[in-house]
């Protein structure tokens, strides 16, 4: 019988797992824990990393994209090397893709550019995408929603219940990591309300939007149980229930239908 935690969306390639990523990884899937994760591209080098990763862990999927803070610098190459890392076996989303309006790491133009080509990429190849969107609701939703054959996720989802609802109303996914268990999110908290049972995911983020209590240390999927905890909480149903929920969830949107850890 399956169990386990689906993470749907982790950067174990970063720099600040380089010191115990494998011990931390084989001991969450031995644990029983960890069901499976997603490890999310950024660029062209972490899409790469996130492969590579995939191919070590039976249970480990990656996707593959170019964020919208390397919007200015992706080259026609880039384009041409995503498409072909597409096609890896585990690849199995285009992402993180979208718009960041807080940073501004590049003109939002370029962002626009690049989350247009993508989700044209995305429609071409008929794979899901993951949305990163940050201080740029309507933009990222007009975007998303004006291609009918593309499907995805909204990961740490941040905008209002409204916004959610336009959302899944259209067949999208709403993702919430550990910002749903902050004392201030009463936004995440009502859109937590707002979304139907079949398209709720969690996700860590990590080593980023650790949840609370263990805000300030590093991030890991071994702490997607409190997301969990307090999306039970929210809509009054049991911990066994919204893990197994948001378990079947991932693995449908992700086209995964079982994992052998």
């Amino acid at each position: 019988m399956e169990s386990g935690i689906f993470d749907s969306h982790a950067h174990y390639d970063d720099r600040r797992f380089d010191g115990d990523r494998t011990e931390l990884l084989d001991g969450l899937f031995a644990s029983g824990k960890l069901f499976a994760a997603v490890n999310c591209g950024c660029d062209i080098a972490s899409s790469e990393r996130s492969l590579r990763l995939a191919e070590a862990y039976e249970g480990v999927y990656a996707t593959v994209g170019i964020h919208p803070h390397e919007a200015e610098n992706a080259t026609e190459d880039d384009y041409l090397r995503l498409e072909e890392l597409c096609s890896h076996k585990k690849a199995v989303a285009i992402g993180e893709i979208g718009l960041d309006y807080h940073y501004d790491f590049s003109p939002r133009e370029k962002q626009k550019e690049a989350f247009i080509r993508q989700m044209e990429l995305a429609e071409k190849l008929g794979m899901p995408v993951v949305i990163h969107d940050r201080e740029a609701h309507k933009d990222c939703v007009d975007i998303a929603t004006s291609f009918n054959g593309v499907t995805g996720v909204f990961h740490s989802f941040s905008g209002s219940a409204e916004t959610a609802k336009i959302l899944q109303k259209a067949g999208w996914y709403i993702s919430f990591s550990g910002v749903v268990t902050f004392k201030n999110a009463k936004q995440a908290v009502l859109a937590v309300e707002a979304v139907a049972n079949d398209r709720l995911l969690v996700e860590t983020d990590c080593p980023y939007l650790t949840p609370h209590p263990y805000r300030g240390e590093r991030n890991h999927s071994g702490y997607v149980e409190h997301v969990i905890a307090k999306i039970a909480e929210i809509r009054s149903e049991s911990y066994e229930f919204i893990e197994t929920l948001t378990r079947e969830n991932a693995k449908r949107f992700f086209g995964i239908e079982r994992v052998v850890t």
